[in-house]
């Protein structure tokens, strides 16, 4: 091309991108809202059945899959380097960035621990399981010291052919093993600055993630009526920490729930159960007539509540990596089931699929089957939260994170291949660290002056949490925050190969549904009022536009182009080679390979996004 012509084609193509860019200023300056942003969730599936829900985002349709017992370190510790010497092969995109890990510390070779970290490969998957207890977490991380975890966390031997070693908390793997997960990370957003709302095991993060409240526990009897449970006239101390003259105190253990006929051992025990006071998330989306629901694996009941009298049992069971026989359903592992607001006592089936998500008489508390039925018949609730059961939820112990890899695969190629996938979000989040080793510490944001006894050198609060703020509302008990932990954004709508700096815990998930949904705040000292935002996950003007399927092995199957909504255009086409995927962190601009074909669409610096069709539109061609 001589130069001349050069020229004009250049004037050519700034003409036509300032008509483009002039019809997106006029469309904004008219007040003309984004079409994600008008997009109504209508009555009937997704929304209970009761008019317009309209959400503030795009994203009509949240999945949370909440695991078991996981640091940040443990899975994520040296990413996105992979040994390659064992397992599923892994090797990063270029540009991969990065996250704040064991090597970009230094602390993979230099630890101030009884024993660094060592790698553990997946012959290695079936491990001991830790202590991530309120106050052990507490000592190990030694008020920021982060140097106990041998003598505070690590369990190095235990029974039943499991992995152990000298120093086991520290010890991680890597994208060998955890190989879903690292992909995952390569085509969507890790954050690598999230935490537990407080110290504590499985209870603790279950409730935070539902109300970002562990206080307004009561004790009940263990034997009486999962209906109307009677409370204890002594609080029981397992149970109740620092209660109240009504009794009325904080859960920083694992007790089971009151409404639930599986507790206690599907009631082969007496021990107190847990009842609580107070609202969390289902209560502020039944409000507002939004559809959702928890799943869990095991939930339905293997001998059916007869109607009258005794309870339901929930029986099932599956056998794990190592050929164990676990039991499914873990009564403590559902958060709801501690209010008797949300629960389903008698574990009772949806009259029909249609009922999944809506009000009925399982109350939204449902087995894990139901899920993949509501996926399949288009009928997906506008949140959902998913629970594995306990041989595939990651638990170390009883399960692993191989276990887990083909639960997480299974469920996220399912909907990535649902219609509803164009408008969802998928959050991969976990209740504790299990007292696993990370090495990032953060300062309480909230805490707690317990000075009672946990053992005999250590009290329920250590230093650094008696030296925090002041507990919120004064509730004593919920010192936080504690571990850093995994979260991931699995969406359209996720930026790409991004590492999201931004701080956040487990309520910051409640956080999210409240304000996409215009459900106003918990209140009541919940830690949703102080939750870090998600948004830095996300890119709304610009959606990634791949679906990622996965083998089950957790090396990538293919990554296709999606189409979003009705439109018959693709809002975006982008090289989605996972060897040459765009990247980015939260001080980085990211940089996206955009294909002009047809049905594509091209990005403003604004970040308005105008298909083929509006760009002719612009330019005043039909």
């Amino acid at each position: 091309m001589s130069g001349t012509a050069e020229k004009t084609s250049t004037r050519h193509r700034g003409r036509r991108w300032a008509a483009l860019v002039g019809a997106a200023a006029l469309t904004v300056a008219a007040g003309t809202a984004p079409a994600w942003a008008a997009a109504d969730h209508h009555g009937g599936p997704g929304s209970g059945g009761h008019g317009t829900v309209h959400t503030t985002t795009p994203i009509k349709h949240l999945v949370v899959i909440f695991g078991e017992n996981v640091s940040f370190d443990h899975y994520f510790g040296t990413y996105p380097k992979a040994a390659n010497t064992d397992g599923t092969p892994f090797t990063a995109a270029p540009h991969t960035p990065k996250a704040n890990t064991l090597v970009t510390s230094g602390l993979l070779n230099s630890n101030p621990n009884l024993y660094a970290p060592q790698r553990l490969s997946g012959k290695q998957a079936l491990t001991c399981d830790q202590n991530h207890n309120y106050t052990p977490e507490q000592y190990a991380e030694d008020s920021g010291k982060m140097d106990k975890f041998v003598q505070y966390t690590s369990k190095d031997t235990c029974s039943g052919g499991l992995y152990g070693a000298p120093g086991l908390a520290m010890d991680y793997y890597d994208g060998n093993t955890v190989s879903a997960l690292w992909n995952y990370a390569q085509h969507y957003t890790l954050n690598d600055n999230s935490f537990d709302d407080e110290y504590g095991p499985s209870t603790v993060g279950a409730l935070n993630l539902i109300s970002g409240q562990t206080h307004g526990v009561v004790s009940v009897t263990g034997n009486g009526s999962t209906t109307d449970p009677t409370q204890t006239t002594t609080p029981d101390p397992y149970t109740v920490h620092s209660p109240n003259a009504q009794g009325v105190g904080t859960v920083n253990a694992d007790p089971d729930p009151a409404y639930d006929d599986c507790a206690d051992n599907n009631h082969t025990s007496n021990s107190a159960l847990a009842e609580m006071q107070g609202t969390n998330v289902g209560d502020l989306l039944n409000s507002r007539h939004v559809t959702w629901g928890w799943f869990q694996g095991g939930f339905a009941p293997t001998t059916p509540y007869n109607g009258t009298s005794g309870y339901a049992v929930c029986g099932a069971t599956h056998t794990n990596l190592g050929g164990a026989t676990v039991a499914d359903y873990s009564a403590h592992h559902d958060p709801f089931e501690y209010y008797k607001s949300t629960s389903n006592p008698h574990h009772v089936a949806p009259a029909s699929e249609a009922e999944i998500g809506n009000n009925g008489q399982a109350n939204h508390q449902y087995d894990l089957s139901y899920f993949d039925e509501a996926v399949t018949a288009g009928n997906l609730p506008a949140v959902s939260f998913l629970k594995a059961g306990e041989y595939q939820d990651g638990h170390a112990g009883y399960s692993d994170p191989i276990d887990e890899q083909n639960f997480l695969v299974k469920e996220i190629n399912a909907l990535q291949s649902s219609p509803e996938w164009s408008s969802t979000a998928v959050v991969l989040a976990y209740d504790d660290s299990d007292g696993w080793y990370d090495h990032v510490y953060h300062a309480p944001t909230n805490g707690s002056t317990d000075t009672t006894a946990a053992s005999s050198t250590t009290t329920t609060d250590d230093a650094a949490c008696q030296a925090g703020p002041a507990a919120k509302k004064g509730y004593e008990d919920r010192c936080g925050v504690g571990a850093r932990q995994p979260l991931m954004v699995i969406s359209p709508y996720a930026r790409t190969n991004h590492i999201s700096n931004t701080f956040t815990d487990q309520s910051s998930i409640t956080k999210f549904i409240e304000d996409n949904w215009r459900l106003g705040r918990i209140g009541d000292g919940s830690f949703d009022a102080s939750a870090g935002s998600l948004d830095s996950a996300f890119n709304f003007g610009c959606p990634n536009n791949v679906r990622v399927l996965l083998n089950s092995n957790g090396s990538v199957a293919s990554v296709t182009p999606i189409r979003h909504g009705d439109d018959s255009d693709t809002p975006m086409a982008i090289n989605a080679s996972p060897t040459a995927a765009s990247s980015s962190s939260d001080n980085g601009a990211t940089m996206l390979s955009i294909s002009l074909g047809a049905g594509a669409v091209v990005a403003l610096g604004t970040g308005t996004v105008v298909s083929r069709r509006s760009r002719r539109k612009a330019l005043g061609r039909a």
